[in-house]
This record gives structure tokens, C-alpha cells and sequence, in this order.
């Protein structure tokens, strides 16, 4: 006999700021009627600097907080904090936890001039992951590794587009494409609300790698086996409550550009 799928799930996602939402975006996408639980940790904003640590312990208060509001799975939707501490996470809790992947693999197997660039903050250069993707696939290729300081802030300030951000773009891409780069890496959750932008700058022939889809599909599945069956009916803003650990206002303005029905009362500060 076949077995029963579970109805409902939930899933609990976080980040140091609002990067996540990117992946929040292809979650809605792929799993209508999905309750999901974001979590924002403005008051630790950025992670990428911050001591090893740090960041996992508070990958682990975020991921406790989310458990304790039933998540079933948690994505860790930053690429720092999957590198300082998925390993932990995966040990100290019973739940699957989802990392984002770096997502060399795709942009070293498609590149047709044997360079790639790689955006990403200082933490996620020193993870063992990079390294270990870096040195399985792109061992024969040339890797150019840019750290995005600056870039993080803009998008928590809602500064997607405009002068700073073209001098910064500019500053990290132009060198990278210059060097022959025909695919460009977005190792930073943040970083795919500048995409527009990172591709105008780069310009024609140059190929910019969103791992946020490839995540999205990746918890599908893994729901999938765990035998989820979707809810199916709920209204899209009923779906995700958001919490800050700072300030809402990044939280808020960012969530409604992505989905402008949510109302004021899934938003909520919370000491975490």
C-alpha cells in the first residue's frame, strides 16, 4: 500500500538580512500554498565579516526560534552562514537543513573561455565548501575571486540601482570580464537584486549564475521525499511570516516589492 503523504508543511528560512528574500521569490514560485517562516537578522547584518563563531551561533538561535515555530526544514538562505555553519547545524538538529551550493559547477562546465568570476562576501571564500567545489570542478579552469564589500549594505538600503552601485559593480565585474570571464557567480544572496545591474556592467556574452532557482527546486524535492503533500488554496501573504531582529523597515520594503499584498501584521521584530 502506498503510504499517506503528510498534508501542510513549513518551511523556515533565514539570513543575515534581507538576501534571502531572493530565495523566498523562487520558493513562492514552485511551492504555492507553502507555509513558510523568514527570519531576518538585521541586528547582526552583514555576517560576512564576523568571526566564524559568531555566525554559528547564531545560526543556531535562528534555527531553534524556527523549529520552535514548526519549521520541517530550513533553508539557510546565505551563503556565509551555510559555510560557517551548515555542518553544525545539520549535527545539533534533527531536521534537514538546506545550504546554498556555491554554484561554481555550472558556470566552470558551461564557460567557453576557461574563466569564470566568483562575487562573494570573505566568508564564503574561506568556507571549506567554496574550496572543496572550487577544487573538484574548476581545477583546470582560471577562477577569479571578487569579495563584494559594500554590496550587501546597498541592498539592505534599498539602493539597487543608481550611481554607488554602477562604481561598486563596476569596480568588481569590469576586471573580471576584462580578464575573458564569459560567466559571473553570485555567491551572496543579496547579490541577485543587483542583477540587472551586475549584467548591464558586464555586458553581452557574459552569463550571471543565480543559484536561488536551484536551491527553490532543491527543497521541492527534498519535501517531496519527505512526503509532503502541498496545501494547496492559501492566499500567497498568508503563506510567509517575516521576523527582524532589527529594524522591519528593510524587511518590509523589500517583501512587498516581491510580493505587495502582505499585510502589516506578518511583520514582526523579535529578539532572537
Amino acid at each position: 500500500m502506498e503510504e499517506r503523504k503528510k498534508i501542510g508543511r513549513t518551511i523556515g528560512i533565514f539570513d543575515s538580512g534581507v538576501g534571502g528574500l531572493s530565495v523566498w521569490r523562487e520558493l513562492l514560485k514552485i511551492l504555492p500554498g507553502t507555509r513558510m517562516i523568514y527570519v531576518s537578522d538585521s541586528a547582526w547584518c552583514p555576517y560576512g565579516p564576523r568571526p566564524q563563531r559568531e555566525i554559528v551561533a547564531r545560526s543556531k538561535a535562528i534555527s531553534a526560534f524556527l523549529i520552535s515555530q514548526g519549521a520541517d526544514v530550513i533553508v539557510v538562505a546565505c551563503n556565509t552562514a551555510t559555510a560557517a555553519s551548515i555542518e553544525v547545524l545539520r549535527e545539533s538538529f534533527s531536521i534537514p537543513f538546506i545550504g546554498m551550493e556555491p554554484a561554481v559547477k555550472p558556470a566552470a562546465l558551461n564557460s567557453r573561455t576557461g574563466v569564470i568570476g566568483v562575487l562573494a562576501t570573505q566568508g564564503t571564500f574561506r568556507g571549506r565548501l567554496y574550496n572543496k567545489t572550487r577544487k573538484e570542478y574548476a581545477s583546470d579552469i582560471e577562477v577569479i575571486e571578487q569579495i563584494g564589500s559594500g554590496l550587501v549594505e546597498l541592498v539592505e538600503q534599498g539602493r539597487t540601482t543608481g550611481d554607488e552601485p554602477a562604481r561598486l559593480i563596476s569596480k568588481y565585474v569590469i576586471p573580471m570580464v576584462q580578464k575573458g570571464a564569459d560567466h559571473i557567480v553570485l555567491g551572496c544572496t543579496h547579490y541577485p537584486f543587483l542583477k540587472d545591474e551586475i549584467a548591464r556592467i558586464a555586458g553581452e556574452g557574459v552569463t550571471i549564475v543565480d543559484p536561488a532557482p536551484a536551491v527553490a527546486k532543491h527543497t521541492l524535492e527534498l519535501l517531496d521525499e519527505m512526503g509532503f503533500e502541498n496545501m494547496g488554496s492559501a492566499p500567497e501573504y498568508e503563506q510567509t511570516m517575516f521576523y527582524s531582529t532589527g529594524s522591519a523597515e528593510n524587511l518590509i520594503r523589500v517583501a512587498r516589492n516581491i510580493l505587495p499584498s502582505i499585510p502589516e501584521g506578518f511583520f514582526e521584530e523579535k529578539t532572537i
